[in-house]
């Protein structure tokens, strides 16, 4: 009883649904890599016509609550605020060993000018440059 196969096996692979699939993830990495925004913050900037293109290390966002008559201080976009005494600390760990130093400041439109100073202070104690984020006219 010799019983024969009338089917036989195929050993090609298509190769048409894995670049459907990498076409997809490449989409989709697209579009949210631009959904992503340094500034978790929302932020009113004052506007400038002069812009810097120097990279910054790090940033400090400076949110101002009018009716609370408080400040609030954000390093790098995070969501939880970091008390003013902490700041200079955060930025050490984070521009130590750069080779320059530097780090922009975002603050709001209301925030009073010693908050930003006083940021400007930490820059000239650690010999760090700074940047003021603007918005372009």
């Amino acid at each position: 009883m010799a019983i024969k196969r009338t089917t036989k096996i195929d050993s090609s692979f298509s190769m048409s649904s894995m670049t459907d699939i990498v076409f997809l993830l490449l989409i989709f990495f697209l579009v949210t890599s631009t959904l992503i925004n340094p500034n978790a913050l929302k932020l009113l900037l004052p506007k400038s016509t002069g812009q810097v293109q120097a990279k910054a290390v790090a940033s400090v966002s400076i949110k101002h609550y009018p009716d609370r008559g408080t400040v609030s201080y954000h390093i790098n976009g995070n969501a939880t605020p970091v008390r003013f005494d902490q700041i200079e600390g955060e930025l050490r760990t984070i521009l130590d060993g750069t080779d320059d130093p530097t780090f922009s400041i975002y603050a709001d439109e209301t925030v009073p000018v010693k908050e930003v100073v006083a940021l400007m202070n930490i820059a000239k104690r650690n010999k760090y440059k700074v940047i003021m984020a603007t918005q372009p006219e």
